[in-house]
């Protein structure tokens, strides 16, 4: 394998990858990079489970990719030119007094590199392994610098929450199926948990809870007890402790009571009972995950008991064993639109406020990041300031639910750092929400971070390649909320893609343009995302935000848009904040424009403060992010042959279905707000494209015009359908275009539940062809639709060809299944132009 590997590097050639190592490829570097190596590997435990012998032999692997050099792994020995790793303690133990010069907290860890000696030292054993990673992604990026530091975590709580489901299914999962679970049992090959474990181990993760908050209650049955208990004896060498999610029924549904009323004696007996099996069984197990009184999920107010009750039962339970409990703040109730004052962003402080200093010590209330629900932008959530005397976490979201599900390039940590950079003004002193969840701000014992992540069987983990750089981030930030975002980003790229600095450069601009792009094409002045939040939370449909008790209502009308939160005029909401946070909310010309209609409710003519109306804006935004997303394309073709052709293709694909879903996203928003509103756009854009080809404007034989709803989800509302599901429709056209070299689109709709196939003519001469089922065969993870929606729709491009003015444009659509061949548009573009 290393000659292979070595042919590909002095040959200039790339070696394809799949991305299942992600950033732990340990590939050869580019000749050039040399530095003194150490002569051996010291590890100071050699027990299977320990994660110090992990160290040894990932130290062993690194070091042999990296620079095909074999080291031996040994237990003791001489520490010059050796990289001895272990923990303070044990070092000592071998060799006398502690070279360490700053204090270790848990988890934390003392790299020491001179040269061919090195030093690594934890404070646990969890902070060595950490310590032999950081070592080996020096050495990935070529850094060879001699250092000797300290490094200790912000906080002590850095989770993962995992929405596996017992079936085998991930909740929000858009990376294939669960690598825990499947028909009712864990699985019986764990290797790629273990190589998750490996994953999570190497960003300085301490725990990972598996299953979805929406728990069912047979994962605590005796069989999967042991199962889990499984998954716990592959993590553990990595430092990895394991935590369950519950259901707050589970004394009904498995331990045959009549009640789970909190305050109940046999219920208290019965998780007392099912929390010593967890622990005879995982004696290192983390803690329990609870999400109770949400979204129809069972809790403690079902009883009238409080949700402090609910949290201190399961606390109570595991303390004994040294365990936590992360009680999410993610309860509300659903709501009367009609209700001026009715808000759903109210809940958690509504909720828990009064809480404050009732939770146990070993109960984290594990906090959302904006009150509403991972949109593409919200206001930090006023929970944080409000309780002082609780502990506390931020909950992230890596799976990317709302914001592009993995089929769009969207690098999420600017967005968690304008949260968790953000002062909310507790007691008029400094209170930055990430001073809150690390504990350090209300001197709290626990704090710290759950991110919601979604990895899958997919090779690629996550299903994209560039969406591991979240994941990548979240771990990084979890140590250090003060991490720069872009040069986590460019050491994720190192890591994952190597040295090419051309490479370096170009995801770089890419990852940080992207979130700014998708909050332009999707929900802009902090209007949520618009996604379709009663079907996929996939692709546009912005009016089913309003009309339905879901409480997250934009309150558009004919002339006016925005929720108003003011304590003056609408529902308090601005007013959870302390004074002068909710004093700068309350104000419409202190509020900042991003998040304009988040706190006020403004007539579409509202000037913003760059002097454009807030409609003008939403039409320039739109076109702004749609446009930035078709760069994303040339932008990674450049990289082609800089990237093995496995990942290069993959990434490509994506990063074309963008583009277009971009267009769908950009076109359904500003015709629904200009339908609305009946504001033109000043450019004349909306509504306007002289490119383009209605289906229904063609002459139809087998098809026939069919009315899409929501109408924004299609070109002039109306696509065209097979007339039935097993006949073949023609679409013809007599092109009256200037003769040239177009660019031809095509706008179709890829429902799940059907393959149609498609072929375009010219004059008889085939153009192209494609089958539409990127969504069934998996190519794209992303919820599917069996609708034509604005989930569903897509497009395909053919470039260059050449037309000549009378020339006869020919669509064939051959309907399969469910799917009756939909076309939308077609749209022949002239070089630079975007539809």
């Amino acid at each position: 394998m290393l000659k292979l590997l070595l042919y590909f590097l002095f040959t200039g050639l790339v070696a394809a990858e799949n991305g299942l190592q992600a950033w732990l490829r340990y590939a050869p570097l580019p000749q050039g990079h040399n530095t003194p190596l150490p002569l051996s590997i010291i590890a100071l435990n050699s027990s299977t489970n320990s994660p110090v012998n992990t160290a040894g032999q990932e130290l062993q692997k690194g070091i042999q990719g990296i620079f095909g050099k074999q080291l031996s792994v040994f237990n003791t020995g001489k520490e010059t030119s050796s990289a001895v790793v272990g923990t303070v303690s044990q070092f000592q133990k071998a060799f006398g007094s502690s070279p360490v010069k700053n204090k270790l907290e848990e988890d934390g860890f003392w790299l020491n590199v001179k040269g061919s000696t090195v030093q690594i030292l934890g404070q646990n054993e969890r902070g060595a392994l950490y310590g032999a990673f950081e070592y080996l992604s020096m050495l990935a990026q070529g850094n060879f610098s001699n250092v000797e530091y300290a490094t200790n975590p912000a906080a002590p709580v850095r989770w993962i929450n995992s929405w596996d489901n017992m079936d085998g299914s991930i909740t929000r999962g858009f990376g294939g199926n669960s690598i825990f679970f499947a028909d009712g049992h864990v699985v019986s090959n764990l290797t790629r948990a273990s190589e998750y474990a490996r994953l999570l181990s190497s960003i300085r993760i301490n725990a990972a809870v598996v299953n979805d908050v929406n728990a069912n209650f047979t994962t605590i049955d005796p069989e999967n007890i042991q199962g889990v208990g499984r998954i716990a004896d592959v993590f553990r060498p990595y430092g990895i402790q394991l935590g369950l999610s519950l259901d707050f029924a589970s004394p009904m549904e498995l331990g045959n009571l009549s009640t789970y009323d909190p305050l109940d004696p046999g219920v208290i007996v019965f998780w007392d009972d099912i929390t010593k099996q967890i622990y005879d069984r995982i004696p290192d197990f983390a803690g329990y995950l609870v999400k109770a009184d949400s979204e129809g999920t069972p809790g403690p107010l079902v009883y009238n008991r409080t949700l402090a009750d609910g949290a201190n039962l399961f606390a109570k339970a595991i303390d004994p064993f040294g365990g936590i409990v992360m009680y999410r703040a993610f309860v509300y109730n659903l709501l009367n639109e009609s209700d001026w004052t009715a808000d759903r962003a109210n809940a958690a402080v509504d909720y828990f406020q009064p809480l404050d200093g009732q939770f146990d010590d070993n109960v984290i209330v594990q906090i959302k990041y904006g009150p509403i629900d991972f949109q593409v932008r919200e206001p930090a959530s006023p929970l944080f300031a409000n309780l002082l005397e609780t502990n506390t976490a931020i909950e992230l979201q890596v799976a990317q639910e709302y914001l592009g599900q993995q089929c769009h390039l969207v690098y999420l940590p600017p967005l968690w750092r304008t949260i968790l950079d953000f002062d909310l003004r507790v007691q008029n002193q400094s209170s930055l929400v990430r001073n809150v969840i690390t504990g350090e701000r209300f001197k709290r014992p626990l704090g710290g971070s759950a991110a919601v992540v979604n990895v899958g069987l997919n090779d690629t983990w996550l299903g994209s390649h560039l969406a591991m750089s979240n994941l990548y981030a979240y771990g990084r930030l979890a140590w250090d909320w003060t991490s720069d975002s872009e040069e986590i980003l460019q050491d994720w790229t190192r890591l994952t893609f190597g040295l090419d600095q051309t490479v370096i450069d170009t995801i770089t601009q890419m990852s940080m343009a992207s979130w700014p792009a998708y909050e332009n094409y999707s929900g802009n002045l902090g209007e949520q995302t618009l996604n379709d939040i009663l079907y996929t939370h996939f692709g546009p449909n912005p009016q089913t935000l309003d009309n339905t008790p879901w409480g997250q209502w934009t309150r558009a009308d004919h002339t006016s848009i925005g929720m108003d939160r003011t304590v003056s005029n609408g529902t308090g909401f601005s007013g959870q904040y302390p004074p002068e946070v909710a004093a700068m909310y309350e104000n419409l010309e202190t509020t900042p424009d991003n998040l304009l209609l988040w706190f006020h409710h403004v007539n579409y003519t509202q000037k913003l403060k760059s002097g454009e109306t807030v409609i003008q804006h939403f039409y320039d935004a739109h076109y702004e992010g749609a446009e930035t997303a078709q760069a994303f394309v040339t932008m990674w073709q450049s990289l082609e042959g800089k990237i093995d052709d496995e990942r290069f293709e993959d990434v490509l694909f994506r990063q074309v279905f963008q583009a277009g879903h971009s267009i769908v996203w950009r076109d359904a928003i500003v015709n629904f707000y200009n339908n609305i509103s009946g504001i033109p756009d000043d450019a004349g854009r909306v509504g306007h494209h002289p490119f383009r080809i209605e289906a229904e404007s063609m002459e139809l034989r087998g098809y026939e015009p069919y009315v899409v709803s929501p109408f924004e989800a299609a070109s002039n509302s109306i696509a065209i359908v097979t007339s039935t599901n097993s006949t073949i429709g023609t679409a013809t056209k007599v092109l009256s275009f200037t003769s040239g070299v177009y660019d031809l689109a095509v706008n179709y709709f890829d429902m799940y539940g059907g393959n149609s196939s498609y072929q375009v003519f010219v004059n008889n001469r085939m153009v192209g062809d494609w089958v539409g089922n990127i969504v069934d065969i998996g190519k794209l993870g992303h919820t599917p639709s069996i609708y034509l929606d604005g989930h569903s729709a897509t497009r395909i491009t053919f470039h260059q060809v050449s037309i000549n003015r009378g020339d006869v444009l020919k669509i064939v659509g051959q309907a399969n299944g469910i799917e009756p061949a939909p076309l939308d548009y077609v749209a022949l573009l002239p070089a630079g132009v975007i539809d």
